[in-house]
């Protein structure tokens, strides 16, 4: 007995399959229509997040499981408004704590990935670590060049994580990058 396939065609079964796309653009149509305000504040706020996007990539690769993509983003994003409201700590220090926590512990503990795929998650931290604080020391004139570049460089990233299918789920490279791109185009055009 044969059985029947249903082909499922369609705008909105187009849409079901790209729904990380689908999220993603109307997470940056969000972001876009709050605005940037002041320019200081935009590359402030972009640049501490710009630490934010290899910090999930390096959280993943300790783990080793991508299928924790979106319940480590939502315990990120949890975290990112407990350090908010209760305003003790700058959230780029958090960051950069965990960050170096991470990089030690990758560094004499086992890689459920390999070696390798740490480092290039370390390589990842760093650089763009570096990319956020430089945007962040220089005049924001300047700043939202390089936090622009940041994020267009991490949407880069997630599309090489996306092709290689490694260390994040596909779902969660695909949406990332798109806001990545959204977010680096409204830094360099909506300002």
């Amino acid at each position: 007995m044969s059985e029947v396939v249903h082909e499922r065609r369609g705008p909105f079964w187009t849409l079901m399959r790209r729904w990380p796309t689908a999220l993603a653009l109307a997470s940056v149509v969000l972001i876009w229509s709050a605005g940037l305000g002041d320019l200081a504040d935009a590359v402030s706020g972009f640049g501490e997040a710009v630490l934010l996007l290899p910090l999930e990539y390096l959280i993943l690769n300790r783990i080793g499981r991508p299928a924790m993509s979106w319940p480590v983003i939502g315990a990120i994003v949890a975290a990112i408004v407990v350090i908010d409201l209760l305003d003790v700590v700058a959230l780029s220090t958090v960051v950069i704590a965990v960050a170096l926590v991470l990089l030690v512990w990758g560094v004499i503990g086992e890689a459920p990935d390999g070696r390798a795929s740490f480092g290039i998650q370390a390589a990842g931290m760093l650089g763009f670590g570096a990319i956020a604080l430089a945007g962040l020391a220089v005049d924001p004139d300047l700043g939202r060049y390089l936090v622009a570049a940041g994020w267009f460089l991490h949407g880069v990233w997630d599309a090489v994580h996306l092709k290689l299918d490694r260390v994040v789920s596909r779902s969660y490279a695909e949406a990332c990058g798109v806001v990545d791109v959204g977010v680096a185009a409204m830094l360099l055009f909506l300002v």
